[in-house]
């Protein structure tokens, strides 16, 4: 079931952007969050059960958003900046300046984004009542993602996107 939900995310990813990389990029960042997952299960004592199935897709979708919205702000912080698209005034930091900016533009709203994601989802974990045993299931997978998923996202992804920005824009006589 989870991976028909990764292979669906990639699909509207790629519909969406219309570039292979950017969201092969992206889906690639989705096991990092799912690894946040799995240790806090591991660390929970929970064991792998169709409800932290539901947890875990659930977290590669929120997953999956995080890093949509940084390659967002990342491809506007290139293009804010013209001289990073001629080749004669281009300059590595420039572009990792931009990159910079995008990523810091981010932190503050990815930060309270899981702080509320995190808090919503702690009292479901802690639950006593009626049907808190699966629910505190669904929700564990998502509480440890969300602690990995948004280090991947400012950390990881500016890094790989810079790396794909400098191949798909390198200089003729390099291609050859």
């Amino acid at each position: 079931m989870v991976p028909m939900t990764l292979m669906i995310i990639f699909v509207l990813l790629y519909l969406a952007f219309r570039r292979f990389g950017e969201a092969l990029l992206i889906i690639a960042s989705v096991p990092f969050a799912l690894v946040g997952g799995i240790w806090f299960l591991y660390w929970m004592g929970f064991h792998l059960s169709v409800a932290t199935g539901t947890g875990f897709i659930a977290l590669a979708g929120v997953a999956a958003e995080f890093g949509v919205v940084m390659l967002m702000y990342l491809r506007h912080a290139i293009e804010a900046e013209p001289s990073l698209e001629n080749a004669e005034t281009f300059s590595a930091d420039k572009l990792d300046e931009a990159l910079y900016r995008g990523a810091v533009l981010r932190v503050r709203p990815k930060a309270m984004t899981v702080a509320v994601i995190i808090a919503g989802l702690l009292p479901i974990l802690w639950g006593t009542g009626a049907g808190s045993e699966v629910m505190s299931r669904i929700a564990a997978p998502m509480i440890g993602g969300m602690i990995t998923a948004p280090l991947l996202s400012l950390f990881i992804i500016p890094a790989a996107y810079k790396l794909m920005w400098l191949y798909r824009h390198r200089r003729p006589a390099q291609r050859a």
